[in-house]
């Protein structure tokens, strides 16, 4: 396909100009030939069907009618006034209405001729009528066109307003496809679409926006897709491949003492046999030559943070320092306060950096850093910071990796002379084509198996109503030795209405549970984290045996004897969120429990978060729900995803063929890397056009 042709403003599209190219980009986005091309129809519409009126009986539905109009007139002022007219055929009549009504609209609608009207059905106070309809003078003409399924396209109310309807865009479509067909060329190779059965990409291209059936469309949608994710895909394994050949990483020679001692005589409890295929891909990747860029998926509970740890122990073992970086100061600690006693028996020196960590200790942790006396240092974003240098940084690992930043992680990289090897970590599991459409590029290890002995959270949705068997129940449970978690969501500690619920409940919580048979922690973003540590290690001690907190417990905190997970205002939690604070229980021997309190109204997709927790632990099953409620997008975040690839692939119906796609490609690369066989010669071409030349940092996710 010609790109300069595609480059062209459609501005200088036949029926569009200059003011109507303004409105468009403002509105769609859509700015020259090929965004124009690829602007899909998001649903058809058969207009080979005609209806009566009497036959109408719901509401919502669309019809097409064939009738004239025999009344008009302007009724109501001001901001209600609209525009009204009634239409008749030979078996009755409608009531057609324009909300917002001009001079042209009024002048173009012409009494008593006949009209072919399409639009949707709508029913107030049991009087049907037709809000806003399409309409066109029958004629022979009309009526052939209306042989194919019509394309309705995405818009905007000041589209509309402005006089760009669903018809003028689609006659903007037309007029592009002339312009345009004989430039479309085809970008899969002929062995491809005769294995497939793939339709030509031109064909294609004009089905999509003029079917003539639904068979000839859904063909055309089979081949678009296909090529969106074959060369999504291609990107993605060819990405992995160049930065192994262009990053060298460190080669760790050994598995080294220090892993050794660890295995033989610090590990107090068998890996799974998950845990352990995991250390063997990352120590192969260690091994290697080129930078590991690993993604590590666990659901909660499933050992991740000994992995990491043993991973480190490699490269220290072998003469580098490592580093955790978590998006929290409590997790940061508990990392530290958990692996410091093992390190002091490996003669390893392991610190801790924090935003809140004091300016003396900082100095000297600076200076040690950057001599190589400390090996491990666990921290947040602080490890990022300019003033933060390492002597020899040979691995970075970062925890519960959606909290960072591209631009946050990149940094650490920057860290050395050369590139350390990455681990990235995540404990919120990610759907199988979605972990392969947006961390394709990275090599992937999941635990799929959780430690022997965890015992399935037992989980209720209640409402306020049931407060006081809750409280019973709690009170049963702290009298037996174990103790509470209770989240209130906090969407930003800003949030005065936020924060009043936090604090009500904690007064709530401590009337309920008074001293001295009960006593309460509270942790929240405000408090320094001086308080914070207080508070957390209170509770670790079993001296608090309830803990109101907000979501700033949500990831790694472990603490065995917690039993009971109590969620607020459950409804204002993600399901992905709500997985990761059920998981804070559960972490010991004893039977564990999670209750999801709403109020007694609710969403429809609130009502299907809350069922989704109760019927499935199973992390992987609860992602695939949630990409099915939210959208790729927003379960990866802006920081992560920016726009999603895709223009037409869904990742959810879609994953069948994004799973087919993707091994075809991996069967093309491995036979042939360079893509310079002849066959693949087009594949190698059109991924050139796509490929822009990047900076060698682009190569890490």
């Amino acid at each position: 396909m010609n790109g300069d042709i595609l480059n062209t403003s459609i501005e200088f599209l036949k029926g569009v100009g200059p003011n109507r190219a303004k409105l468009i980009k403002n509105e769609l986005n859509i700015s020259n030939f090929k965004e124009l091309l690829f602007q899909f129809p998001y649903r058809y519409i058969d207009k080979t069907k005609y209806h009566k009126i009497s036959e109408i009986n719901s509401s919502g539905s669309e019809v097409q009618l064939i009738g004239s109009i025999k009344e008009l007139r302007e009724i109501g002022i001001g901001s209600k006034k609209r525009l009204v007219a009634n239409f008749y055929d030979k078996t009755g009549n409608i009531q057609l209405v324009w909300f917002k009504t001009n001079k042209w609209l009024v002048d173009s609608i012409k009494l008593n001729k006949t009209y072919i009207l399409f639009g949707k059905v709508n029913e107030f106070n049991g009087s049907k009528s037709i809000p806003h309809p399409e309409l066109e003078i029958f004629n022979n003409d009309n009526i052939k066109k209306r042989t194919n399924l019509f394309g309705v396209y995405p818009s905007t109310e000041n589209l509309n307003k402005k006089g760009v309807t669903n018809k003028v865009f689609s006659k903007l479509i037309e007029e592009l496809l002339i312009n345009i067909n004989k430039e479309i060329k085809e970008n899969l190779p002929e062995y491809i679409l005769n294995k497939y059965k793939l339709m030509g990409r031109r064909q294609a291209l004009i089905c999509i926006h003029k079917p003539r059936a639904i068979s000839e469309l859904k063909l055309a949608i089979e081949r678009l897709k296909f090529e969106e994710i074959f060369y999504l895909q291609i990107r993605l394994i060819k990405k992995n491949i160049t930065r192994k050949e262009k990053i060298k990483g460190y080669r760790f020679e050994k598995i080294g003492d220090k892993f050794d001692n660890f295995y033989k005589n610090q590990l107090k409890f068998n890996l799974t046999d998950a845990q352990k295929r995991v250390i063997k891909e990352i120590r192969n990747d260690l091994g290697s030559g080129a930078q590991m860029n690993r993604l590590l998926q666990g659901d909660v509970g499933s050992g991740k943070t000994i992995v990491a740890f043993m991973s480190a122990l490699i490269a220290i073992g072998n003469g580098y320092q490592a580093c955790i970086m978590t998006p929290t100061e409590i997790l940061s600690y508990q990392h530290y306060n958990k692996f410091k006693n093992i390190c002091k028996a490996l003669n390893i020196n392991i610190q801790v950096l924090t935003g809140s960590s004091k300016t003396s200790y900082k100095r000297e942790l600076k200076e040690d850093l950057k001599s190589g006396k400390i090996n491990l240092l666990v921290g947040t974003h602080a490890l990022i910071y300019d003033s933060v240098d390492f002597e020899n940084l040979g691995l970075a690992i970062i925890d519960e990796q959606h909290k960072f930043g591209v631009a946050q992680r990149s940094k650490l990289w920057h860290k050395n002379k050369f590139p350390p090897h990455v681990l990235i970590m995540t404990a919120t599991p990610i759907p199988r084509t979605l972990a392969m459409s947006v961390y394709g590029d990275l090599d992937m290890s999941i635990i799929d198996e959780l430690p022997p002995g965890r015992k399935h959270i037992k989980t209720f949705h209640q409402t306020n109503r049931d407060r006081l068997k809750l409280l019973d129940f709690l009170k049963n449970e702290i009298n037996h030795g174990r103790q509470v978690y209770v989240v209130y969501p906090l969407i930003k500690e800003s949030e005065k209405l936020d924060f009043k619920d936090l604090l009500d409940g904690y007064e709530t919580f401590s009337r309920d549970f008074p001293m001295p048979d009960y006593h309460i922690s509270i942790i929240h973003g405000k408090m320094n984290n001086e308080d914070k540590e207080y508070e957390m290690q209170r509770f670790i001690e079993n001296k608090t045996q309830i803990l109101v907190s907000t979501t700033v417990i949500e990831v790694g905190v472990d603490i065995p004897n917690a039993t009971v997970m109590v969620i607020e205002s459950a409804e204002r939690f993600g399901l992905s969120q709500l997985h990761q604070l059920r998981g804070r229980v559960g972490r010991g021997k004893y039977q564990s429990y999670c209750f999801l309190i709403t109020g007694v109204k609710k969403t429809k997709e609130s009502q299907i978060r809350m069922d989704t927790m109760v019927q499935t632990n199973d992390g992987f099953i609860i992602a695939e729900k949630d990409l099915e409620l939210r959208g790729p997008g927003n379960i990866m975040g802006t920081q992560q995803s920016g726009d999603m690839p895709f223009k037409i692939t869904n990742l959810i119906s879609d994953s069948k063929i994004i799973l087919k796609i993707r091994k075809l490609v991996e069967r093309i690369i491995s036979k042939d890397p360079r893509l310079e066989n002849e066959n693949n010669l087009l594949i190698h071409k059109n991924l050139k056009m796509i490929i822009e030349k990047k900076d060698i940092w682009e190569y890490i996710s």
